[in-house]
Order: structure tokens, then C-alpha cells, then sequence
């Protein structure tokens, strides 16, 4: 068979790869996906509560991480602008979105995951990509002269394909389908892999310090000291948990949790603002109000937490404002405003959102996610070395880079 009767190949039919087999089709090259799972799409079916936050209502670049080159995420990125992404799915594929003011996340306006999962299938079979279920990839073998590419399928004959697109995910949520087949699949291919981790996932604290405030939330700021005068702050929802913390914000925080455990040095210290006072503010609040200092608290976070922060600062919540000691102040401000959160661990990728760390993002051309490696090969989603935080910025990773690894697999193909 002609390489050009020959597919392309998208490995994984996540949110990249559904999106890669879309674009892959619409150069007119021939395309078939393959899904370990029955019905793929199963990080979208859970995104958001079952509502899938398709889209961040705004983005930054600086938003994300990455132990590559940032010029070179950022030159990915901005190959599909957000609005041009937003466009994409009300205009072209007629898949509504709607903002919730209260978070910056655009969600469908039927509120229902499936509907995103299902529609992207529907489009790519409508232009024309082949899709098939429960196939189980085992291996890739890079072209030998004029031979094809080669994937290995586990009980059957392999597959020659033209070009294939990697699309397998990470690490994270295993359940989904999620084995790490393509992280291994590209080290083998010679490719260098950052150390990969669990990212946006839960900490845990052992023993857990917290358990009776399990199901308390707030909106709090998080910061985590970087050295050399660098910090980093996220903000956002807090839930404490029989185990631990998660929320929104632990979630934001917890890659550099993560890595400092995985690196046998000191616990990356996390401090905790539990309002939007801090310690001037706090004391501003002491010297103009009267009474206790229990109620003033009170008013401002939830009467468990309040009751028991009051009780780890060591200050009794009928002590009156005028009557606090120096010493008593002192640590019941540092509590408030700059709380050291005593985590111990993590969750892992039992519970993360998406694996850190992957294929470094220089062994790739950011216009065309093509390896630098091997020709013929290209890679996109969470198995490249970037995520962003909680609020639908992974997703919008899933379809840049799905879309460009698609598209430039498609081209290579229809050109030969």
C-alpha cells in the first residue's frame, strides 16, 4: 500500500485526540483513532462535576507549568487562540458555551459533560475519521526505510500507518484509561521525559490534624515560598477532608508540594490567608471593634474553623479585645493571615487532574507537534511537559495541541 492510502493514527481518544482526529480528517487524509476504553472521552465525562468546563473565560500563558523552554509553550499556546478555541465550538461545531460568572469557566450550556464528549465524536466521524474502541496498544515501531510506522495492538496484527499521533495522557485518574502506554512508548522512541508527578491533586495530612472540620469551605489565599524572593500565590476554594485538603487552591499549590516530597528535601512550606485581611488588617479590625475576640472571628470564617483556630493560636474565645497579651496577638495574627498548613503528603494520581512532568517540550516543532526525532510522529495533551491550573486551562492544552498535532499530521500525510 502507497504511504498515502495509508492512515494516520491517533492513539487515544481523549480531548487531544479526539481533537487531532478532527483536524487530522479535515486535511482530507485518511484517519483512524484507537481507545483502549469502550467509549473514550472519559476525562471529559468527569470534568466538572459531570458539566466538563470546556474552556477558561481568559488566559495567560504564565498560567501554566513547565520544566521546558516557556517561549516555546508559550509559541504553542498562542497557535489557537483561546477565542478562536471558543469559536471553534459554538460556531463550527455548534456546542454552546456559557459563562459562570462566579468561577471564569465556560461550560455547555446543557450542563451535561456527555454532550461535549459525544458531539466531538459525532465531528470526527463526520469528516470522515475511522473510530475503534477496547484496542489495546502495546508498542510502536518507527519507520525502517520504506517500511511505516508500525503499531503494535495487544491479540492482533499490527497497524501501518503514515503518521501516528500520540494522544495517550498521562498518569493521572487511571481509571479513565489512563496507563501510561505513550510515556513509554516515547522514551523508547529516545525521547527525554521530565520526571513526571501528580499534579492538581489533594494533600494529606497523617495524622490528620483537620478530620473534625472535614467538609468546612472557604475562599482563601495560598502561598508557597519559592526563595530568592519568588513566591507562589493561587486563590480560590478550600475543603478540608477527613484526610487532608482540596479545594480549588490546594489544587493549584500541590505540584510544588508534590515535587519537594518527591525530592527528599524539606516539606515545601504552604501559608494559608484565611480571608481577604491580612495581618495589618487583621490588627485594624482588633483595635476598632469591642467585645471578644471569638465573635469578631466568627464573622468572618466558619464557627468551627473560627473556633478552631482560636484554639491552635492558644486563645481563649472569651477574651476580651482589650485583654489580649502581646504574645496572644502575635500568634493568633500569624494564624489568620499566614497559617502554615500542615500537610504530609498527597493524594497522588489516584486523584490528580493531570500528570506534571512528560516529554520535553523542545523535542518538538511547537507549530506542528511533530517530533524532532522522528519524522512522522506526533505528540499532543498531557503526555507533553505543561499543565495549567484548575478552571478548564487543560482542556484548552487538550485542544491546541490536538489540533496542531492533527493538522500537521494530515498535511505530512496528504503531501506525500
Amino acid at each position: 500500500m502507497k504511504s498515502r492510502e495509508l492512515p494516520v493514527v491517533v492513539i487515544g481518544a481523549g480531548a487531544a485526540g479526539i481533537m487531532a482526529a478532527i483536524f487530522a480528517a479535515e486535511t482530507g487524509a485518511p484517519v483512524l483513532l484507537l481507545e483502549r476504553t469502550k467509549d473514550g472521552g472519559r476525562k471529559i465525562l468527569i470534568s466538572g462535576g459531570g458539566r466538563c468546563n470546556v474552556l477558561p473565560s481568559q488566559m495567560e500563558p504564565s498560567q501554566y507549568v513547565t520544566a521546558s523552554s516557556p517561549n516555546t509553550l508559550r509559541r504553542i499556546l498562542r497557535s489557537w487562540p483561546l477565542r478562536e478555541q471558543r469559536h471553534f465550538f459554538e460556531s463550527e461545531i455548534g456546542l454552546r458555551l456559557e459563562l459562570e460568572p462566579e468561577t471564569g469557566k465556560l461550560f455547555p450550556v446543557s450542563n451535561r459533560a456527555r454532550d461535549v464528549r459525544d458531539r466531538l465524536l459525532e465531528v470526527a466521524r463526520g469528516r470522515g475519521a475511522r473510530i475503534r474502541f477496547e484496542a489495546l496498544v502495546s508498542g510502536l515501531e518507527p519507520p525502517s526505510g520504506p517500511a511505516p510506522w508500525r503499531v503494535r495492538l495487544e491479540g492482533v496484527e499490527a497497524i501501518e500507518a503514515a503518521a501516528v499521533v500520540l494522544a495517550t495522557g498521562g498518569l493521572s485518574v487511571p481509571k479513565t484509561g489512563s496507563d501510561g502506554v505513550g510515556l513509554r512508548i516515547a522514551r523508547g522512541l529516545g525521547h527525554t521525559l521530565h520526571e513526571t508527578y501528580p499534579a492538581l491533586t489533594p494533600l494529606t495530612a497523617e495524622p490528620p490534624r483537620h478530620a473534625e472540620l472535614a467538609g468546612v469551605s472557604l475562599s482563601v489565599t495560598l502561598e508557597a515560598p519559592l526563595g530568592k524572593g519568588r513566591r507562589f500565590t493561587t486563590e480560590g476554594g478550600f475543603l478540608f477532608t477527613h484526610r487532608g485538603y482540596s479545594g480549588p487552591s490546594v489544587l493549584n499549590i500541590s505540584h510544588l508540594a508534590v515535587r519537594s516530597r518527591l525530592a527528599g528535601g524539606p516539606r515545601q512550606p504552604i501559608l494559608v490567608r484565611w480571608t481577604d485581611l491580612d495581618a495589618d488588617g487583621w490588627e485594624r479590625e482588633m483595635h476598632n471593634s469591642r467585645g471578644t475576640i471569638g465573635p469578631l472571628v466568627r464573622r468572618r470564617l466558619p464557627d468551627r474553623l473560627a473556633e478552631a483556630l482560636l484554639a491552635e493560636a492558644g486563645v481563649p474565645a472569651d477574651r476580651p479585645l482589650g485583654q489580649l497579651r502581646r504574645d496572644e496577638r502575635s500568634r493568633l495574627l500569624e494564624t489568620l493571615s499566614a497559617y502554615s498548613l500542615p500537610w504530609t503528603g498527597d493524594e497522588g494520581y489516584k486523584k490528580a487532574e493531570v500528570t506534571g512532568g512528560g516529554v520535553a517540550l523542545g523535542e518538538v516543532n511547537p507549530g506542528t507537534l511533530e517530533s524532532r526525532l522522528h519524522p512522522g510522529l506526533f505528540l499532543c495533551g498531557e503526555i507533553l511537559d505543561a499543565f495549567g491550573p484548575i478552571g478548564g486551562y487543560n482542556f484548552l492544552w487538550a485542544w491546541c495541541t490536538g489540533r496542531a498535532a492533527g493538522t500537521g499530521a494530515g498535511r505530512r500525510v496528504t503531501a506525500l
